[in-house]
């Protein structure tokens, strides 16, 4: 079956581009770009990394110009021909397989597996106002960071876009003897969604073009939709517009007539709370600023970002390194509008104070190691997630920290209470101007009741039973819930204990242990289990929960996206203690192998199998767990195998969505030398790619790294050092990084075991 899908797939893209080449007479020849505005470190990043390859493994990502987690993400939407949607393709808006484009928006998600955003989306035209599909050329299209442009053939167009934080900056040149034209979609959405309440209207005095319509994306929805606003202007007065259709068909043709240099630019600020703040927000941004000035401005921002770490390496390297670096910098969304204002999830208007309120976090993936990463080098950011998660919760008055929150409201994507993971990791390593109490408190709650929207589905059975029964939640992940609430118990066990509560860290310490419950000692693995204490019979380590869609017989619908094999190794807060249940290392070592062993032959295959896959979150960590079982050598190998053969600078260079920058920050981490022990304050050691690195801390100080002999062949290493003294042990401390100072690998090609 999936060859066959996959051939379908590949005939359809080839016959577009066949259509695409013809259509309309359109012609294929090449035309002169304009050079793309980098620095130092912007130079390697290249935004078409992750945005194509097999449909629904691709990374998900985007080359849309927006500014480090920018409240705006401007760029192209594009299609298959007649905009069918034969097949589940880029959930960003832009997939590179397709060869037409339908138009520019201003925002999307980044990386997700979810349809959301895509608004006001603007069509360039010349001589009529119908908005038409465009088709386009590869060659003819450029992307940097902050900076996007296509050539529109059809249409005689160059596109460019930038952004700064909520504004998005257009740039049309026409080169057609017609009126030039710029239609304003305001019912735009993403792909197949959609919205209501569409609003536009011009001001006659001073020309300001506001709108306005609601947001119903595959997140949005679930919270009754989104309300977004704008306020556009242009450097050309228009001759003529003309508004059409209705809340679910709104739209604006805006007619400049022929333009004496060829081209208009208009700047469009965006808001969540009124057509008033979108106007105010492009005005403190952007007023009295050409397009040019705004593309400076946006370099510079991720000049800044991205120079906190400084590699040294191949070109090859530095273009993964970076560009992994860009995609983790992109999503969480700042949200707080330049007066301090934003929409809480009570859909009231709030003032930010004392921090900037940032919503689009994709938890359950980004705990593992995007917050990691921000507590590292973006302790304010990581500060501002905090103290925004409570305020979700207090806002809400649902009771609980939320585990997806998008826009204004909880998405409620996947499950369990991750977020409790992200709070006891940023508390153990220092982090404290947040109210700590407020959040715990809603981490207890979660574990401990029932909590609409967000929190643990279930909670009463696996308090009751210490495991979810799958005969009383059939279909539905009992295995892979049991797992992740176990750690979450154990993250609120650690933050309990540090904050000196000496018996909530017994109870929830006691219920962390909830996961032994599902470890079948007979198997070997984590298996569904019925209230009667039985184990289910229907079990196969070699079926994932992706093949249960299409057969009749569930065998892997108590996993969450994947296998048995790929949740065998999660109980991430009590490793040790799971070592155990495999009865000795050596078989743990020599089953662990195996699963490593049996990743897909190649990168975001279309089927990823039952192995190793680190493009999905639940088994990314694997490669690290040989050291705790005494094979550090074999961590170091299959670290370096991943980062060699897993990532690369392809449109398919990531093995899966990159959910909010997951993907890329095990990339970032991982090439350096370490990587987090999610929900602690540890760092495993592992085997660096990189020559050396020069990390710019949160706190100012400057953490050197040196990997000698470090090779394509040396992956193993001799020996580490911090500061002059070796490291023994299996962990760095987040303390011992933040203190700064030389971390220096000496790497070999020979195992040090």
């Amino acid at each position: 079956m999936w060859k066959i899908i996959r051939i379908f797939v590949s005939v359809f893209v080839a016959f577009e581009t066949l259509i695409t080449g013809t259509l309309g007479g359109v012609s294929m020849k090449s035309v002169d770009m304009p050079e793309v505005s980098v620095g130092e470190y912007t130079k390697y990043v290249d935004p078409f990394i992750g945005t194509g390859g097999t449909p629904w493994t691709c990374g998900m990502l985007s080359p849309a110009a927006t500014v480090p987690f920018g409240a705006v993400r401007l760029g192209p939407d594009t299609c298959f021909v007649g905009g069918a949607y034969i097949v589940k393709t880029n959930t960003s808006g832009y997939y590179y397989e397709q060869g037409h484009i339908i138009g520019f928006s201003h925002y999307r998600l980044s990386g997700t597996g979810a349809e959301d955003y895509g608004t006001f989306r603007v069509i360039p035209a010349v001589g009529k106002n119908e908005p038409a599909i465009m088709p386009y050329f590869h060659k003819n299209e450029t992307a940097s960071a902050g900076y996007y442009s296509v050539y529109l053939p059809s249409v005689g167009c160059l596109a460019e876009m930038t952004a700064d934080t909520h504004t998005g900056v257009h740039r049309y040149t026409f080169n057609g003897d017609g009126d030039a034209r710029l239609f304003i979609d305001v019912s735009a959405a993403t792909q197949n969604r959609t919205t209501y309440k569409g609003k536009v209207r011009v001001d006659e005095e001073s020309g300001v073009i506001f709108g306005s319509s609601e947001l119903h994306g595959a997140f949005s929805d679930r919270y009754d939709g989104l309300p977004v606003y704008f306020a556009a202007v242009t450097d050309k007065p228009v001759v003529s517009y003309e508004i059409s259709g209705g809340e679910t068909d709104c739209g604006i043709d805006l007619n400049f007539g022929k333009l004496e240099n060829g081209s208009v630019e208009m700047k469009v600020g965006i808001s969540y709370v009124s057509e008033e703040n979108a106007l105010l927000n492009l005005k403190a941004e952007t007023d009295g600023l050409s397009f040019d000035d705004v593309r400076k401005n946006a370099v510079a921002e991720w000049e800044e970002r991205l120079s906190t770490i400084k590699i040294s390496g191949s070109d090859e390297i530095k273009t993964n390194f970076y560009t992994a670096l860009y995609h983790a910098m992109i999503m969480p969304t700042n949200f707080t509008d330049v007066n301090g204002e934003y929409l809480n999830f009570a859909k009231e208007v709030s003032v930010a104070e004392g921090f900037t309120y940032r919503t689009d976090m994709s938890i359950w993936d980004t705990c593992r190691t995007t917050h990691p990463l921000y507590t590292l080098i973006a302790e304010e950011i990581q500060t501002d997630c905090l103290n925004s998660l409570v305020d979700m919760a207090a806002s809400s008055g649902v009771g609980a920290l939320p585990r997806w929150p998008q826009g204004a409201g909880y998405a409620g994507s996947m499950f369990g209470d991750s977020a409790s993971i992200v709070v006891a990791e940023s508390y153990l390593k220092g982090i404290r101007d947040f109210d700590v109490d407020a959040a715990y408190e809603f981490m207890k709650n979660t574990s401990d009741n029932p909590v609409k929207k967000s929190g643990r589905n279930y909670v009463e059975l696996y308090n009751e039973y210490g495991y979810i029964p799958q005969d009383l939640a059939p279909n539905d992940e009992s295995v892979s819930r049991t797992i992740e609430y176990a750690w979450q118990d154990g993250a609120i066990a650690a933050l309990a204990e540090a904050l000196g509560k000496t018996e909530d860290a017994e109870k929830y310490g006691e219920k962390s242990m909830y996961y032994k419950n599902v470890f079948n000692p007979e198997t070997k693995y984590f298996q569904a289990r019925n209230s009667d204490g039985s184990f289910v019979w229907n079990f196969s380590p070699y079926i994932t929960a992706f093949y249960d869609a299409v057969m009749i017989k569930k065998f892997a619908d108590c996993y969450s996206e994947g296998s048995a094999r790929q949740w065998r190794w999660n109980a991430l807060h009590d490793i040790d203690g799971m070592l155990e249940l495999f009865g000795d290392n050596e078989y743990f070592v020599k089953e662990l192998d195996d699963f490593m062993k049996d990743a897909s032959l190649t990168r975001a295959a279309i089927d990823p199998g039952h192995g190793f896959w680190i493009g999905n979150q639940h088994d990314i960590h694997t490669p690290y767990l040989f050291a705790n079982a005494g094979r550090p050598d074999l961590t170091q190998k299959w670290v370096r195998w991943t980062l060699d053969n897993r990532f690369s600078t392809d449109i398919n260079g990531l093995d899966g969505n990159d959910d909010g920058g997951t993907i890329s920050a095990w990339y970032v981490f991982s090439s350096m030398g370490f990587y987090p022990l999610a929900g602690t304050d540890k760092y495993w050691i592992g085997s660096p790619c990189v020559d050396g690195a020069e990390i710019t801390l949160s706190n100012g100080k400057t953490l050197k790294i040196t990997a000698e002999n470090q090779s394509d062949k040396n992956i193993y290493v001799e020996n580490v050092t911090l500061n002059g003294e070796k490291l023994d042990g299996l962990y760095l401390t987040h303390s011992q990084l933040m203190n700064g100072g030389e971390l220096v690998f000496r790497m070999s090609k020979t195992p040090n075991k």
